[in-house]
């Protein structure tokens, strides 16, 4: 899970924007001010800090000066969110050692939850991309780099399974693919999976009958379940959910990038 600290000293603003990132599954830390946070993350660690730049005592800038000044942790991701956005904001920012900057008064509290989520997955693979990049200088194979996760993708769409089955292959998982529900089930039993990616509509079997049929085996019930499904029915989400599943998304709104992140961190 994502652990943002959000820096805003407007309470009203700050209690919205921590529900809306809670909702969306990240872990909330908030601060008022520049110290206070500064102060948090004595005791606390963090992945990304949003902050505003016009703050009582210490305004945003100086707030990214002391957090790029070598006390705290450097791979923390800074991203103002200000409704100050001129030119010269946003290249005093970056220079200052911010990785992103957000036009405020140009999102409202939910969009501006997923364009925090867009800019972390961009400079997630800007990083996978940097290490590919330098491993491939120092002449290292990255197939070689150890043991592979392996996931099985129980899917009959060729093209979501190659879609998101590319995805995953690229980032070093080892995927398989079944293309129906009893196929998928003598697979995982057969195998030896690091995680399910398991469509709701499938030949021979229903994605929740195969979901029902892995939880009662003891070689797959504890083993984690990601579900993709054509339909945003509440229903069918909760219905999943409730057989004890990871994730649950609609096929149509997640990308690849983004089901290979939440791998990631379920097979942390």
């Amino acid at each position: 899970m994502t652990k943002i600290a959000i820096v805003e000293d407007d309470p009203m603003i700050s209690e919205i924007y921590y529900k809306k990132f809670t909702d969306s599954g990240f872990e909330v830390l908030t601060a008022a001010s520049g110290d206070q946070l500064l102060n948090l993350l004595k005791d606390q660690k963090v992945d990304v800090v949003m902050t505003d730049l016009i703050m009582p005592k210490m305004d945003g800038f100086q707030l990214i000066e002391k957090l790029r000044g070598g006390e705290y942790n450097p791979d923390i991701k800074i991203i103002v969110a200000s409704n100050l956005s001129q030119r010269e904001d946003r290249e005093k920012a970056i220079n200052l050692g911010a990785n992103g900057f957000v036009a405020k008064a140009e999102y409202s509290p939910s969009e501006l939850v997923k364009e925090i989520q867009r800019l972390l997955n961009q400079f997630q693979e800007q990083q996978k991309n940097e290490y590919r990049e330098n491993a491939k200088a120092s002449g290292v194979d990255m197939a070689d780099s150890g043991p592979k996760k392996k996931i099985l993708m129980i899917e009959d769409e060729e093209i979501f399974i190659d879609m998101f089955g590319s995805k995953m292959k690229q980032d070093g998982y080892d995927v398989d693919a079944a293309r129906n529900g009893a196929w998928g089930i003598k697979e995982a039993l057969n195998g030896e999976y690091d995680l399910f990616v398991i469509d709701m509509v499938m030949p021979a079997m229903t994605g929740d009958e195969i979901v029902a049929k892995l939880k009662l085996e003891d070689k797959t019930k504890n083993i984690p379940i990601i579900v993709l499904s054509a339909s945003v029915d509440d229903g069918v989400a909760k219905k999943v959910k409730d057989l004890g599943v990871q994730e649950f998304f609609v096929k149509t709104q997640i990308t690849p990038s983004e089901l290979s992140k939440k791998i990631a961190e379920i097979l942390v």
